[in-house]
């Protein structure tokens, strides 16, 4: 039960007056750059934001439509639902306004783990501190923003536990009849429902999970009453929330193809393994058990000293409770432990395993942290300090390469590093000074997330598009396209909208090594296509002069082969790391005109 708090203990002193301006301040990082090509993310987005448009220009809400072989019913319709009413049915289709909803289910998270602060401690400070923390979780900054699914389903799955937790925290709550009724449970199955209709079905097993062994576990008292009563509560939850997701068989013309994609081929394939189970349980490296038990740490990225610090202090408070006489946990402490155990426990026992499937347990993770803030050594912050600092001065050294190779203006690699002296002040006044060493190792993880957005802002402007005349002579012409990952031919949708795309395998001419053949197959079959640049030292295209070249732009490069990146060039990104990209068409150009 939460004590009353005293008045003084609202004032605003300068300490949290800085920590709210932190927030605020990370609130604003979120929303830099929201539209831009480059910002954290992996190639699904793409693969969605496919799936989605085709879907909007069908006028129909079921079924999905997809180019993609295997990929249609890759997730359930609310999260093409979402996107397609977010960009106004193709009619304002932009990457910005796809990604709008997951930063705002992001911030409403956020919310909810400061406000959950404010209800343990009553201050103010703490609250503001658990929300910086979450957001500056690299798992939040990468997958709660992009068109994904990790912020709907994180918001809506764990918003009964977020009641759960508000709800212990009320001074009758431990009265015997006291627990969330019937009609709560109710509630509770539609939140857990919507966030089924954006995942999957299978996370009923955590989410339920979480809740039943939360509620049971955080009461003053249990007998076999109460659990009968929880467990027939919570089941009620689950029921409504499989009933919800189950309504996409239902509506859809076509249930045959969802069980075939996404129950067998996106699910069941998930609890198989071709090496055998323990074989990858054991010695799967990246996706065995050991690797899952780290996978907290691996989410908070630039925070995960941190979060290793918070490990030691927790093994150290738990042998500490072993001994006669040790005070019962509190009742938001057993939540949240709750919370994070059990969302582990269960993705530690399929065959594939990822640290991006516990992302709706770091809310609490961040709470936990918060809580123990002044706690987890100083050593720990300092270290992530470190890292950040690196990280700074790298964003830094690319925007000026960015710059010296005509990417972006003097304005822009001001600001650049600008934001890199005041992250490396951060850095040098956390270090120095132990009183502000918590406050800046968070502040400088904003820095980094600042200097990365600021160093790729350039590729969202005129250097990383084609010009508006390029655009102009282009109207449902055929383009071939690069194609390296499933989906990435979609990006050229932002970039060239009213095309037809075809996709061409990038990766095999770069084996073929045959540029010059492929390239002539590919102007001779399509009106126009899309080339990279295959290494630094080619300033032209391999087709030159015997090809018009409509326009160029500069393209980060994702994937790069073994040994591209050495010590030798590592502080010389413009050879690794920027390419050009030429749009080329036959020396007479087709008539594309005579199409419109």
């Amino acid at each position: 039960m939460r004590r009353p708090v005293p008045v003084a203990a609202h004032r605003i002193d300068n300490a949290t007056l800085t920590w709210l301006t932190l927030l605020l301040l990370a609130v604003g990082v979120y929303l830099f750059g929201l539209g831009g090509q480059y910002i954290p993310s992996n190639g699904d987005e793409l693969v969605y934001s496919h799936i989605a448009r085709l879907t909007a220009a069908s006028r129909q809400w079921l079924p999905l439509v997809s180019e993609l072989d295997h990929m249609r019913n890759t997730k359930p319709p609310l999260l093409f639902w979402q996107a397609m009413v977010a960009g106004d049915w193709g009619r304002h289709w932009s990457l910005a306004a796809l990604r709008a909803p997951s930063l705002f289910y992001t911030l409403l998270t956020t919310g909810a783990v400061a406000w959950s602060l404010w209800q343990i401690t009553g201050n103010l400070r703490s609250a503001c501190v658990a929300g910086c923390v979450y957001l500056a979780f690299f798992c939040t900054f990468r997958y709660g923003r992009t068109y994904l699914t990790s912020a709907p389903e994180t918001f809506w799955l764990n918003l009964p536990v977020f009641c759960l937790l508000w709800h212990r925290l009320r001074p009758t709550a431990n009265l015997p009849d006291r627990d969330p009724g019937w009609l709560v449970h109710g509630g509770f199955g539609l939140t857990l429902g919507l966030g089924l209709a954006y995942k999957s079905f299978i996370l009923i097993a955590p989410a339920a999970a979480t809740l039943w062994c939360a509620q049971l576990l955080s009461a003053p008292g249990v007998n076999w009453r109460r659990a009968m009563r929880v467990s027939l509560k919570v089941a009620l939850s689950a029921a409504i929330a499989l009933a919800i997701f189950a309504m996409w068989f239902v509506l859809d013309p076509d249930p045959g193809a969802i069980w075939n994609e996404f129950v067998i081929g996106e699910n069941a394939s998930k609890l198989s393994s071709e090496n055998g189970y323990w074989q990858v349980a054991v010695f799967g490296g990246g996706t065995s058990i050991w690797a899952q038990l780290m996978a907290y740490v691996q989410n908070a990225g630039l925070l995960a000293f941190v979060e290793l610090g918070l490990i030691g202090l927790g093994i150290r408070v738990a042998l500490a409770r072993r001994r006669p006489g040790a005070a019962a946990l509190p009742v938001h402490m057993i939540i949240l432990l709750i919370w994070l155990a059990v969302w582990l426990i269960v993705f530690t026992l399929p065959s594939q395993r990822s640290a991006r499937y516990l992302i709706p347990a770091m809310p609490a993770l961040a709470m936990l942290t918060a809580l123990c803030w002044q706690r987890v050594g100083r050593a720990w912050f300092l270290l992530s300090l470190l890292v950040c600092g690196v990280l700074i001065v790298g964003l830094g050294r690319i925007a000026w390469a960015a710059h010296e190779i005509g990417i972006g203006s003097g304005i822009e690699l001001g600001a650049s590093l600008l934001a890199m002296v005041a992250g490396l002040l951060l850095v040098i006044v956390g270090a120095v000074r132990p009183t502000s060493t918590r406050a800046c190792t968070v502040a400088a993880c904003f820095a980094v997330y600042a200097c990365f957005g600021l160093s790729t802002a350039p590729l969202n402007g005129d250097s990383g598009q084609y010009a508006r005349e390029v655009s102009g002579q282009l109207h449902q012409a055929r383009i071939a396209v690069p194609n390296g990952f499933n989906g990435q031919f979609e990006r050229f949708e932002f970039l060239l909208p009213g095309n037809r795309f075809i996709p061409y395998d990038s990766e095999e001419r770069a084996a073929l090594n045959a540029s010059t053949i492929e390239l002539s197959r590919l102007l001779a079959s399509h009106d126009a296509v899309i080339w990279l640049q295959s290494n630094p030292s080619e300033r032209t295209p391999p087709c030159a002069p015997s090809c018009l070249v409509l326009g160029s732009r500069w393209e980060i490069k994702g994937r790069h082969q073994a040994g591209e990146i050495h010590l030798g060039n590592l502080w010389q990104p413009q050879r690794w790391l920027f390419r050009r990209e030429w749009l080329l068409t036959r020396p007479l150009p087709p008539d594309v005109g005579a199409r419109r």
